[in-house]
């Protein structure tokens, strides 16, 4: 369910009880109108990080007076951070654990680095994470450090190519040109970049993406590539550039810089 402007509040359901998970959410009323057209029983929150955006959904059923009635499972290292957490149905969670929503079965990872606590969720082929791994990106190191995020980013790329890459932004099309601008020779980038466009073109989501679409097109999985740290060494100089880590460093402010929000249109293959 979108929100705001490129936002995502997802629901996990079990189809053999009925029973529903949103996985995170800013806000309550696409939540609370989705299963409640759809019969649906919404028993669970599934918490990845405390941003603002991730718990607003938790803030708003407490002022409603109706998180009491829902199971808010999140990191133990954010009680008292995450709203329901602490209460008689809160279900903290540390790495390794198993989450269940009625027959279905959920590993807990901790995939910190965008911020302390975060963790992800996996269900099967369903990859629930949060603002770790974007659709040819990743999030913003608030927590960190570089290290930390990129120990997350390889764990979650050395997941099944299949693993559904189910993340909470719609952020593709500029981390796609982001993607570009460091590694132009990429054959699949680039096809990637023209269905990418063609699908929201046509007002449709972008995501899930796949394990192995992102190993394939995302700079942030592929910091090894030549030319991406070709890329890096003209971009960014005085970078060191020792290790996997040091270049995912580099490779992440390279970003925040937005230089390559500048490039204009005629810049991609489309």
């Amino acid at each position: 369910m979108p929100f705001w402007t490129d936002n995502f509040t997802w629901l996990l359901v079990c189809e053999a009880t009925g029973e529903a998970a949103a996985i995170d959410g800013g806000v309550a009323e696409p939540v609370l109108e989705y299963v409640e057209a759809h019969g649906l029983r919404l028993t669970t929150i599934l918490t990845t990080h405390t941003h603002p955006d991730h718990i607003g959904l938790h803030k708003a059923l407490d002022k409603a007076e109706r998180l009491g009635a829902l199971r808010v499972v999140g990191s133990r290292s954010r009680l008292g951070t995450i709203p329901g957490l602490d209460g008689p149905k809160g279900e903290p969670v540390d790495e390794g654990d198993v989450v269940r929503l009625g027959a279905l079965e959920g590993q807990v990872m901790l995939t910190e680095g965008h911020i302390d606590g975060h963790v992800s969720y996996r269900f099967g082929e369903l990859l629930f994470c949060g603002d770790t791994l974007f659709a040819g990106g990743c999030g913003y190191l608030f927590d960190g450090p570089a290290a930390t995020m990129h120990a997350s980013l390889q764990r979650l790329a050395g997941l099944p190519e299949s693993t559904k890459v189910v993340c909470a932004h719609e952020y593709t099309q500029d981390n796609l040109r982001f993607a570009w601008s460091v590694e132009p020779d990429n054959a699949a980038l680039a096809e990637r970049i023209r269905e990418v466009w063609a699908i929201r073109a046509r007002g449709e989501s972008t995501v899930p993406s796949t394990i192995g679409l992102e190993r394939a097109t995302n700079p942030f999985l592929r910091v090894d590539s030549p030319t991406i740290l070709a890329s890096l060494r003209a971009g960014s100089p005085e970078a060191s550039l020792n290790d996997g880590a040091e270049a995912f460093a580099a490779l992440r402010a390279l970003k925040d810089g937005k230089a390559y929000k500048q490039l204009p249109e005629s810049n991609l293959p489309l």
